[in-house]
């Protein structure tokens, strides 16, 4: 019995880590909103502890603030966060995939191609906003796994997390849908016939010029 209940234990933090995250990523938390332990927990029907855990968690991750004589909360947009983000997302993705190219399989190309139509179907489903950036961020990973860099993918792993909300931001205000779908089977050609330089182009583009608009959205948003 005394192993079962950290793994209960745990499953349960990480139901709250998933409901809270969707819930502040979709913007049903609003950002600066107090995220109030005891009210989340009654809510949720847990206790304490797992949501304590969960805030923990989404703290890791960017998504929750604590501050002192105030608690948790939201974490509020900025157009400076989002510059170095994206700009760091540019710089390590772009290397990640020069050094995958040379290695990549028949295997990954098929991998990145089912990834890529269940995030096209994905797309076309008002009800699957929230897979977007989880297929987005799959897609990617089945480009720059053949790099052999296996901590580097964790820190663009790390930094994908911190863009949900940024991501969402852009495909479902920006117009960025036809956009994203275009230059992601771009990019996946581009990496089948081998032709790293315009597949590194494509990728540094794809991910400042998604920056430039959701710096914008931005700028709107916390006017």
């Amino acid at each position: 019995m005394s192993q079962t209940t950290p793994i209960v234990h745990k499953t349960r933090t990480q139901v709250v880590v998933e409901v809270l995250r969707e819930k502040i990523l979709s913007g049903e938390i609003a950002a600066g909103e107090p995220l109030r332990q005891s009210a989340l927990a009654e809510s949720l029907n847990v206790s304490r502890i797992p949501v304590r855990e969960a805030l923990l968690q989404l703290e890791a991750e960017g998504l929750v603030k604590f501050e002192a004589h105030k608690g948790a909360t939201a974490t509020k947009l900025s157009v400076e966060q989002v510059a170095e983000l994206f700009e760091l997302r540019s710089m390590i993705e772009t290397d990640l995939l020069i050094k995958a190219i040379p290695n990549l399989s028949t295997e990954d190309f098929l991998e990145a191609e089912q990834v890529l139509e269940l995030l096209e179907s994905a797309f076309k489903k008002e009800n699957a906003v929230a897979s977007w950036s989880e297929l987005n961020t799959q897609f990617h990973t089945c480009l720059y796994q053949a790099a052999n860099r296996p901590h580097t993918l964790e820190v663009v792993q790390g930094l994908n997390t911190n863009c949900d909300r940024y991501i969402r931001l852009q495909l479902l205000l920006g117009g960025g849908i036809p956009k994203a779908e275009h230059e992601h089977r771009e990019l996946l050609n581009y990496c089948k016939i081998g032709n790293t330089e315009k597949a590194a182009e494509l990728l540094k583009h794809h991910i400042l010029n998604a920056a430039e608009t959701i710096k914008q959205l931005v700028a709107q948003q916390v006017k």
